[in-house]
């Protein structure tokens, strides 16, 4: 029943250690990063693929909502410096600031690895 000195049943493999592997960030349905009082989200341009940090401040960017769904909402548009193409957010969220509902036009949301790669591109 237990575990014999021999057996290669146990966490190391060649003298390694091994960990669990990080998943990847489900962007599409929860693309917000917290922070103390904010929020980071990562977008790519849809038009000329540039990509782009945003931070949504808690305290001034979250709007009040009355749906009955969420409890609170963002309505942001950002405009790529690049390209000026117009790339709109909306969102929804839960009171603990759990996306409800995550909207983008113009661009695609992308992990903040993805961002890092690709910032040395810009």
């Amino acid at each position: 029943m237990g575990h014999e000195k021999g057996s290669k049943n146990n966490s190391k493999e060649s003298g390694k250690l091994m960990f669990f592997k990080k998943r990847k960030k489900d962007v599409s349905s929860n693309p917000f990063y917290k922070e103390k009082k904010s929020m980071k989200i990562y977008i790519e341009c849809g038009r000329c693929g540039h990509v782009m940090e945003f931070r949504i401040l808690n305290d001034r960017d979250l709007m009040v909502s009355y749906d009955g769904v969420s409890t609170y909402v963002i309505d942001k548009l950002y405009v790529c410096p690049k390209c000026y193409n117009q790339i709109s957010v909306k969102a929804g969220f839960k009171e603990s600031l759990k996306p409800t509902y995550v909207e983008i036009n113009g661009g695609k949301f992308i992990t903040k690895e993805e961002y890092e790669g690709k910032e040395g591109e810009r």
